[in-house]
């Protein structure tokens, strides 16, 4: 992380912290129960009455469905504040004493970072030996719900001809949107999915960094949001997205105004993890809400959301799969090795902030 970014992250989280200070309360780490029954767990999570989460809005992965099926089933409320996986870490790391947030979604990549630091609390959903190994950490801090594939969504409105492949997008002439990368585990994915288009590997993503440094030199890379409420301002004329944001934003916006695809080069797909916060006001409410999550609603609520649910044995309804983009797009999409990935990405913000935002005209 450079230093520019990593000061953006400490602010925010002295800023957030300070805020909600007499909001929080201030609590003694207690003991909290984990090999429960679910009906157990329902009640203490229904007397808790509340969940709290940090980077699961309603707009990402249809997490609106999930919220709502808490609400009335369990009578659970919940508010969310929307943040980058490594602000979510930092997030939890500065309200240790105060905490203010329950439970997370973050990218892959960054569940074993909150692990390290501690914050997590381990929580084994009774559906455990229905989702994959690689899918799950051996203690329960973390478990991947979902995946997605890093897809090309251009505004027809504003480029006529949608480009199909990174090649499609480096011959263009109009202006790339791609989100912070130095704290996002979505535009990092961009980065390697380009690094792979252009010969690259998880090892080698300097062809990634090439293709955005020659979008930058040429004028044409916007580094801002790519998030719902700017790509229906007409703020976004083509960005690279997790497939399930996609379609999850042409639906809500204008199924007609947008196209979706998956670059013909190929592309990766990686998973979204939940981790619960060790500090959590509402622990038990946080650990019902992963429960939920992996129950058939709860993954069928993802798939709703146009997200690749990670339990198979999930049967997902006619309407849902119509929705999706067709299979054969997917025939050269990898999943992305996290072995050497994880050793790779800790450059990738300085790399990023070397090689490629200081050509931004």
């Amino acid at each position: 992380m450079n230093y520019k970014k990593l000061l953006t992250v400490m602010l925010a989280s002295i800023i957030v912290t300070t805020s909600m200070v007499g909001c929080g309360k201030k609590v003694e780490q207690k003991t909290i129960k984990q090999n429960i029954s679910v009906a157990e767990l329902t009640t203490l999570a229904k007397s808790e009455g509340q969940v709290v989460s940090v980077g699961m809005p309603d707009s990402w992965a249809n997490w609106k469905g999930t919220w709502n099926d808490l609400k009335v089933k369990y009578s659970i409320n919940h508010s969310d504040t929307d943040l980058s996986s490594a602000e979510e870490i930092a997030k939890f790391e500065a309200e240790k004493k105060n905490p203010t947030a329950d439970i997370g979604d973050v990218g892959a990549a960054f569940a074993p970072v909150a692990v390290e630091k501690g914050l997590t609390l381990p929580y084994k959903t009774s559906y455990w030996k229905s989702v994959p190994d690689w899918a799950k950490d051996k203690e329960g801090n973390w478990m991947v719900a979902y995946t997605g594939t890093m897809s090309i969504l251009t505004n027809k409105d504003l480029v006529k001809n949608p480009p199909k492949s990174f090649k499609d997008i480096l011959n263009g002439d109009y202006k790339v949107t791609i989100d912070d990368v130095a704290g996002g585990n979505q535009s990092q994915m961009a980065v390697l999915a380009a690094a792979k288009a252009f010969g690259g590997d998880e090892i080698n993503i300097q062809p990634g960094l090439d293709f955005f440094a020659k979008l930058a030199k040429q004028g044409r890379l916007v580094v801002n949001k790519n998030d719902l409420a700017s790509i229906e301002k007409g703020e976004v004329k083509v960005t690279l997205v997790w497939d399930f944001n996609g379609l999850g934003y042409r639906e809500k916006i204008d199924p007609k105004r947008f196209d979706v695809c998956i670059p013909s080069e190929g592309s990766v797909r990686t998973g979204y993890s939940t981790i619960i916060n060790k500090y959590a006001l509402h622990p038990y409410a946080a650990m019902l809400t992963r429960e939920y999550i992996f129950s058939n609603e709860g993954q069928i609520n993802l798939a709703r959301g146009f997200a690749k649910p990670v339990r198979e044995d999930v049967k997902l309804p006619e309407d849902v799969k119509a929705k999706l983009i067709p299979t054969d797009q997917y025939k050269n999409v990898k999943s992305v090795d996290y072995n050497t990935w994880n050793k790779t990405v800790k450059n990738l913000p300085q790399l990023w902030q070397e090689q490629v935002l200081v050509n931004i005209k």
